[in-house]
């Protein structure tokens, strides 16, 4: 694989968790979260998130060296295709909870590649779908984790890799997909589009 051929690499999201996600592949990207305006003009999952990682993609792409090469996600969580956005206080976060605990949901990641070349750009977006199942929750254990502050910053009002574990039955399809990026596939994505 030609990864030389990057000069320089982009992740347009402030994510904490897709950095931590990158560095542990080995890639080490420059930040710089896009500042447009999300537009949604779907309410399927999938569509969504392939929207919104092209739309955060190519505004960051916009004024990058050729050589560079940009990364844009966008994570999403959704239950009987309903989508569970970040809770905007701890009460959405408990709502979240309760619909959630003790079923099967999904989880969404689409992520856009865009390859700055000399004269054009190449661009590849695709979609991760993992389903995740949880363990019947109490009333206690709901109103505890929604009140903390760990649901706060995520989709779906949950962090996997958090005190959340506890309740995760069981996972089909990339673990690290429900983190935050689906990194193997990113990996083997941006080989291709080296090649």
């Amino acid at each position: 694989m030609d990864m030389k051929q990057m000069k320089k690499l982009v992740l347009a999201s402030a994510s904490p968790r897709r950095r931590e996600l990158l560095a542990q592949i080995g890639l080490t990207p420059l930040i710089e979260p896009s500042t447009l305006e999300e537009k949604v003009t779907s309410s399927i999952p999938e569509a969504v998130v392939s929207e919104l990682s092209s739309q955060k993609a190519q505004d960051v792409a916009k004024h990058q060296e050729p050589g560079t090469l940009v990364i844009g996600a966008d994570t999403v969580v959704a239950m009987d295709q309903q989508i569970l956005l970040k809770p905007v206080s701890h009460e959405d976060a408990y709502r979240m909870i309760s619909m959630l605990q003790g079923r099967n949901h999904q989880v969404y990641t689409g992520v856009t590649l865009i390859y700055c070349g000399q004269t054009e750009k190449k661009v590849k977006t695709f979609v991760e779908k993992t389903d995740v199942t949880l363990y019947p929750m109490s009333e206690e254990e709901i109103k505890t984790y929604a009140f903390s502050e760990e649901p706060m910053d995520k989709a779906g009002a949950y962090g996997i890799q958090g005190n959340f574990a506890a309740f995760v039955k069981g996972i089909d399809g990339d673990y690290n997909n429900v983190v935050g990026l689906p990194v193997g596939r990113v990996f083997q994505e941006i080989k291709g589009m080296l090649e």
